[in-house]
């Protein structure tokens, strides 16, 4: 018998301290870069959108790699093209840790909506109170002094 997989996340993350560092400048070609990862690694982007300081991908991946293991070769070789290029003044990186939602197939056109509506939708809510509200509504539990990484000034 053969495998037959639909594996289709919600998957967010953040900039490092969510600085404004995602400019429109280089967006679109960051989107791209993104795709690319995922199609190397036997993925499909559906949909992808964000603001400055995150971004929200909605991708079919490949049951042959983590969830963990596909984040850890986005946001590294993503963050690694953005330097290497030097689109941002100071050093790009992205926040450790990230959300990832499964998305059934009826949910597929609702959710890409949303993605696509990041601009607008970021008018009326921050990151952070969005961020929040997907946990929520996914029902998972978590530990708010650990959510998010703070910059500290000495």
């Amino acid at each position: 018998m053969s495998t037959y997989t639909s594996l289709t996340y919600h998957l967010v993350f953040s900039t490092k301290y969510r600085n404004c560092w995602i400019d429109e400048s280089f967006k679109e070609e960051l989107y791209s870069y993104i795709g690319g990862i995922i199609r190397g690694e036997k993925g499909h982007l559906i949909a992808i959108g964000g603001i400055e300081d995150h971004i929200h991908l909605l991708a079919c991946l490949s049951p042959t790699i983590t969830v963990s293991d596909m984040l850890k070769r986005i946001k590294g070789n993503s963050s690694k093209w953005i330097n290497d290029k030097k689109k941002t003044r100071q050093q790009f990186r992205w926040q450790a840790g990230y959300g990832a939602f499964t998305v059934s197939q009826s949910q597929i056109p609702i959710v890409t909506n949303y993605i696509k509506g990041q601009e607008v939708h970021h008018k009326k809510l921050t990151f952070k109170e969005e961020y929040l509200a997907l946990l929520k509504r996914h029902q998972i539990e978590f530990a708010p002094e650990y959510l998010f990484e703070m910059e500290h000034h000495s």
